[in-house]
């Protein structure tokens, strides 16, 4: 099947602006890595610790009058989400909450004295210390990192370590987009956002992979030509097969987006920024990547 028929674009040639844009983007992603290493980041309670209330009340509550109930009793800064299905509250508050006895219970309190008459059960309560999640957020680092050299050491023994070192820039593009991705849109980084990350990391590797298969084959049919002219081939080639993969990823993961309901919301629009992402790497880091390291090698060995 073909959306598009045979193509000749010149990818390799725009390089040079990609390289801009792709820069511009992995600075946003260390600057949004950084605040998330000193903790200063929008962080989920599962890294900075705190409790998580889920509350589903008989009666339907306004979220002005809910925040107001809990400022009463000493949770202004609580983070207040509303869940479809029902009336049900989601009551996120961080450790730095100044409140005596145990925070779930204080919470229930606030909810008993101010909104009386409306009954309400607890469906769940989570709660995560401080020192875990000062490490989960140094073992979700660390986890990253060691994906990272994974991916270069296999695509350097499958193909040869030009090869690993694009398909390594082109994940650690994705994975620094999604970061900058949520740094500029202050989304909350949490568990989901990392699993997203992730996901969208060997999602990205898959489509890098099936390109480069693509150039090597054709590496071998013409010894002739230039190695940025086999790769705008190989690209072609494969470009059909790249939009009708990425299409039907991004409209199931479309679908978790807008029906998925509020909790896996952020972790829809991750996966749906990273397959747009991911096909840009593909094409515009990966493969130019090669491109620049052959020629660097080819002007070494003159």
């Amino acid at each position: 099947m073909q959306i598009i028929g045979k193509t000749n674009f010149d990818f390799m040639g725009k390089k040079k602006i990609t390289f801009v844009i792709s820069a511009i983007v992995a600075l946003l992603g260390f600057l949004g890595i950084g605040q998330i290493a000193m903790g200063t980041a929008n962080m989920g309670i599962d890294f900075s610790g705190g409790t998580a209330v889920q509350l589903n009340f008989s009666q339907p509550v306004p979220i002005d009058q809910a925040r107001q109930a809990l400022a009463k009793h000493g949770f202004r800064d609580a983070n207040l989400q509303e869940i479809t299905g029902g009336n049900k509250l989601l009551v996120k508050v961080g450790k730095a909450t100044h409140v005596q006895g145990p925070v779930a219970d204080a919470i229930q309190d606030a909810f008993h004295k101010e909104l009386t008459g409306n009954r309400f059960v607890v469906e769940s309560s989570t709660e995560i210390g401080p020192a875990i999640g000062d490490k989960l957020r140094r073992d979700t680092l660390v986890a990253i990192a060691v994906s990272m050299v994974g991916i270069l050491i296999y695509i350097a023994w499958r193909f040869d370590f030009a090869f690993g070192m694009g398909a390594l820039a082109a994940t650690l593009h994705d994975v620094l987009a999604m970061f900058a991705i949520f740094f500029v849109m202050q989304k909350e980084i949490n568990l989901l956002f990392i699993t997203a990350v992730l996901t969208i990391a060997g999602y990205s590797l898959t489509d890098t992979v099936v390109v480069f298969d693509r150039i090597r084959e054709n590496l071998h049919k013409n010894v002739k030509d230039s190695l940025t002219a086999i790769c705008n081939f190989s690209i072609n080639e494969v470009l059909s097969r790249t939009i009708i993969t990425a299409l039907t990823t991004f409209l199931a993961t479309a679908a978790l987006f807008f029906f998925g309901g509020d909790v896996i919301h952020d972790f829809a629009f991750a996966l749906l920024m990273g397959i747009i992402v991911g096909v840009y790497s593909s094409v515009f880091v990966a493969s130019p990547i090669v491109v620049l390291w052959g020629e660097r090698n080819k002007e070494t060995k003159a």
